[in-house]
Order: C-alpha cells, then structure tokens, then sequence
C-alpha cells in the first residue's frame, strides 16, 4: 500500500479519506472514525476539529474559529490543532482536499 502522507500546515485543507467515516456510536456512545479493519475513538476535542475537516477550511480557518470559540490563545490552538491532525494524516485517517474542488 502506497504512503499518502500529508504534511500539515495552516494552509492544509484537510479531510477525512474516502474510506474514513466520522459516525457517533449509539450504543458506546462515542464519537468513532471507521475505516477498513481499523476503529479510532478520538476525544471530545478531536471530534470537534475533525468536524471542521471538510477539505474546504484551512488548517488556519479552524484554529481561527476555535480560537475564537474558546477564548484560548491562537498560538496554543495552532500548535495542538497541527500536531493533531498531523498524527491523524501519518495514520492514515486524514488526506488534503485536492486543489480542484468540483
């Protein structure tokens, strides 16, 4: 299986993969990404900024919101946010939006 990688940055526009589903688990009553032979149950903050990765917002658009949101340092939520969805992206739960969106 090919590597697809992505390095994120605040311009990265990232989403989940096509084989990747963010769906709320009735009966444990969690949040969970499901993807082939693989179940990831990330906590309540990583749900809301995975909520935010629709390949249309920047990395730097959801940082701004939840900046925002939270009343926290912009710095702070930059640097959380990028570790984050880069740990996500090297496990194969994140890709970037292509540049044609149709």
């Amino acid at each position: 299986m090919a590597s697809r990688n992505i390095s994120v940055s605040e311009t990265s526009r990232p989403k989940l993969p096509r084989h990747a589903k963010l769906k709320f688990d009735e009966t444990r009553q969690v949040w969970v990404i499901l993807a082939p032979e693989r179940v990831l149950a990330p906590d309540e903050i990583a749900v809301e900024v995975l909520q935010l990765c629709d390949g249309v917002r920047s990395v730097a658009d959801m940082v701004d919101m939840l900046a925002e949101k939270y009343a926290a340092p912009r710095e702070a939520i930059a640097i959380d946010v990028v570790a984050m969805l880069q740990d996500l992206a090297d496990k194969g739960f994140l890709t970037e939006a292509r540049e044609s969106t149709a």
